[in-house]
């Protein structure tokens, strides 16, 4: 069975290109972190605020983007996004022009709503092209883009950034990043992509099995969700989805965002020296990504799952308990082992609904998955707050027992789901 069907393969491409744009601010992000402590002479519980800020965007647009894709669609998602995706990125100068760190997180936060809503467009969108059998295939391979965005976005942290740690410099590259999403937005606008299925109205007259309120579209849209999230709520293997997603995104936030502190801490180097073990990590992010792809050919996901998490589990635990070159290699390969998580979970999660009676409710469930993203914005924050208080290694057991409730996601979600069909 082909993973992706050659009517879809150019769509496919271009929506492809997307997840390496929200992957390049998450890791640019990242590497903020490092840059305000400097600049502002921060400590970590305060320069934490810049990932609450940008994954509470993630958690409060994720809902309104499902329901603009739902009412319009997905390419109107995507225009959206980027849109809002560029806006923030813009604010860079202006809030470099107040010296105000209350403006650069508002700047963050807009930037964040627009990859929230591109997250939210584009998951569902993949998964969509093609068999629901090779969807959580189809998404890992997408996915597997994600870190070449991330890469690009240290490369030029590391090079614009960090080189010369400065409102100015912080500033000056957002925008120029801003510049090209412009760019991009103007062509996607003019490109041609096809609307994907749409089965919510017929949904809606199964559902509500009443004219008055069908023929009222501002009146139908409030019980449509009801029955939706009933339904979702409900679904066992769906549920447990966004409840490790919001555990992983916390572990995998926490890991990347303490990566360059901790580095410095255990080796001696520079921000800009302890980038480049940064970009080692994530280029083994996303090389591991595309080998576990491969493997998916003759391992289920859930299994690799398990071992992605019970490996990380450990490695997270030498960082803990471990200095020098030891630390810094387990911390590294943390990146390599969880890899597959976000998609695997997203995939398997989302798949649950995609086989049930409704299968339209993936709209609504893929908002609920990114969502979960909020786990970036409250566990970094409490890492942060154990790295002040008790050490920057202690506080890596924060990501550690995320990892464990991933472990046990993975090993409950190779049971059939139960799911309401109301």
């Amino acid at each position: 069975m082909r993973t992706i069907e050659k009517k879809y393969l150019l769509p496919f491409i271009l929506v492809t290109s997307l997840f390496a744009l929200w992957g390049l601010a998450n890791n640019m992000t990242d590497t903020l972190l490092a840059a305000f402590r400097k600049i502002m002479q921060m400590n970590d519980t305060q320069t934490s605020l810049i990932q609450m800020a940008f994954y509470g965007a993630y958690f409060c647009l994720a809902l309104p983007a499902a329901l603009f894709i739902r009412k319009y669609n997905f390419k109107g998602g995507i225009i959206l996004g980027l849109c809002l995706y560029a806006t923030g990125a813009m604010l860079f100068l202006p809030a470099a022009e107040v010296e105000s760190y209350a403006f650069y997180l508002l700047a963050i936060y807009i930037m964040a709503a627009g990859c929230s809503v591109l997250e939210t467009t584009a998951n569902p969108y993949i998964m969509s092209m093609g068999s629901p059998e090779t969807a959580t295939r189809r998404l890992n391979i997408a996915q597997s883009f994600n870190p070449v965005g991330s890469i690009v976005g240290i490369l030029i942290s590391k090079y614009f950034i960090l080189q010369d740690i400065s409102l100015y410099s912080v500033s000056g590259t957002y925008a120029a990043v801003g510049g090209v999403l412009i760019a991009i937005m103007a062509a996607m606008f003019f490109a041609k992509m096809p609307k994907g299925s749409d089965n919510s109205k017929v949904q809606e007259v199964q559902e509500l099995k009443s004219s008055e309120i069908i023929l009222n579209s501002q009146l139908a849209l409030a019980p449509s969700i009801f029955y939706s999230l009933r339904r979702l709520l409900s679904n066992r293997v769906y549920t447990g989805g966004v409840i490790a997603q919001f555990f992983y995104v916390g572990a995998q936030i926490g890991v990347w965002s303490f990566t360059i502190r901790l580095v410095m801490k255990e080796l001696g180097m520079t921000e800009a020296e302890a980038a480049t073990l940064y970009l080692i990590s994530i280029i083994g992010f996303c090389t591991s990504r595309f080998v576990y792809t491969w493997i998916m050919k003759y391992i289920a996901p859930q299994r690799l799952l398990v071992a992605g998490a019970v490996l990380s589990t450990i490695c997270t635990l030498l960082v803990v308990l471990t200095n020098n070159w030891l630390c810094v290699v387990s911390l590294i390969l943390i990146s390599v082992f969880m890899s597959l998580m976000f998609p695997t979970i997203y995939g398997i999660a989302l798949e649950s609904v995609a086989k049930s009676k409704y299968p339209d409710d993936t709209k609504i469930g893929a908002s609920g998955l990114i969502m979960a993203i909020l786990g970036g914005a409250l566990l970094t924050p409490l890492q942060g707050m154990v790295s002040d208080a008790v050490g920057i290694n202690l506080s890596y057991l924060v990501p550690m027992g995320c990892f464990l409730v991933v472990f046990i996601f993975a090993l409950n979600s190779r049971q059939p789901s139960k799911g309401l069909n109301t």
